[in-house]
């Protein structure tokens, strides 16, 4: 049988493992409001973007593309929307509807400044948090769950134990019939060949060889040799010596199982089992990819230390560096160290994950969420005009 975990079941069946209010600020221009009424009323987190006035054509889309996709996310039980009008405001709104949940919208001009709004704002959240606070928790398949699989700050112990670790609960979470996203193609850089025989057909291989040739011509195009820059000195002080050396440590975390599919940036998986997310190496563009395809839950492995989360989903720091361990413990949700220093088996640290992520789905909060180290970076395809 498979784990079961206690999670909230949303209107259009996907399952949550948060219950939160979602205030999303579709505009540059709203974004204090938005984070103002996050401060004020609990339960509520803020969606905001430095950019979407004047974008054009891919660009455009993308940015409404993982608004609204994070809109949707099953961890959120209704949205906010908050623009510079009511037009901007329904149009990002008429994006999340389909999910079924409670979403309502403000303008800033309709509304009549930034103190109204954030007044009015904070007593629609706080309805929204009462409404959100009646949904209980009730017991649901673990493998009904997309977790997502992260790395940074990269060291020698990162493809020894923390990514190895990770593998195996990765493995495991396939068999029981759930989704693992694998991103940052980047890092795939000198072993991309081997997950491309992984493919379950032809054409996910190829896609995921142009993946990484797509960001490897992009660096050249912009006279960046990526094999100059990568590993970072950050991975070469921790131990790492060739790019080849860190790929394989990168490609480890999403475990040994065939890929069922190739996605872009902040799509949805359509097939359970391993999956390849095409994002930019950034930790932060990165996750925020992983948000709009509705991650779940995303374990981010690292070795010389890294303190960021995403918002929205509990982000797991795992690491593998006993130094990291101790110096960071207040950042560090799960330690793999023993792998190195008291001779632990990958399979038992990975069983102690597998109990810890878990517990996360059911409540248990990260060390992310307590120190709010949640940021969100959108990816940018082109200038605004």
């Amino acid at each position: 049988m498979n784990t079961q975990f206690m999670g909230y079941k949303r209107p259009d069946g996907r399952i949550g493992v948060r219950n939160l209010v979602a205030l999303l600020s579709v505009m540059d221009n709203t974004n204090a409001v938005a984070n103002r009424i996050a401060s004020i009323v609990d339960g509520t987190i803020a969606i905001t973007t430095p950019f979407g006035r004047t974008q054009i054509g891919f660009d455009h889309e993308m940015t409404l593309k993982t608004l609204a996709g994070i809109g949707q996310h099953p961890n959120v039980a209704s949205v906010l929307v908050m623009s510079i009008s009511l037009e901007s405001a329904n149009r990002m709104a008429d994006m999340i509807r389909p999910s079924g949940k409670p979403v309502v919208v403000l303008g800033l001009q309709e509304t009549g400044g930034t103190l109204e709004l954030t007044a009015k704002g904070a007593r629609i959240a706080t309805d929204l948090v009462v409404k959100a606070s009646e949904l209980n928790r009730e017991k649901l398949p673990f493998s009904d769950l997309t977790i997502a699989v992260e790395c940074g700050g990269s060291d020698a112990t990162s493809g020894i134990a923390g990514n190895p670790a990770m593998g195996l609960f990765a493995d495991r979470f396939v068999d029981e019939g759930g989704t693992i996203i694998l991103s940052e193609p980047a890092e795939f850089m000198g072993a991309e060949h081997l997950l491309a025989a992984r493919a379950q057909n032809e054409r996910d291989g190829r896609r995921i060889v142009e993946m990484v040739k797509w960001f490897e011509d992009e660096a050249k195009r912009h006279g960046v040799d990526m094999r100059g820059t990568n590993p970072t000195p950050d991975n070469m002080n921790g131990g790492l010596t060739t790019l080849e050396e860190k790929s394989l440590g990168a490609i480890a975390k999403g475990g040994s199982r065939p890929v069922v599919e190739t996605i872009e940036y902040a799509d949805s998986p359509t097939k359970r089992g391993l999956v390849i997310m095409n994002t930019p190496s950034a930790a932060c563009e990165s996750m925020t990819g992983l948000l709009g395809g509705g991650s779940q839950i995303i374990l981010f492995s690292t070795g010389r230390g890294n303190a960021i989360g995403a918002p929205v989903s509990p982000t797991v720091k795992v690491t593998g560096n006993p130094n990291t361990a101790q110096a960071m413990v207040e950042n560090i949700d799960v330690d793999v160290s023993a792998i190195i220093t008291a001779g632990e088996s990958r399979e038992s640290a990975a069983a102690r994950l597998w109990d810890e992520v878990v517990k996360i789905a059911s409540g248990k909060l990260t060390r992310c969420e307590i120190l709010r180290e949640d940021q969100l970076s959108v990816s940018r395809w082109a200038p605004s005009v």
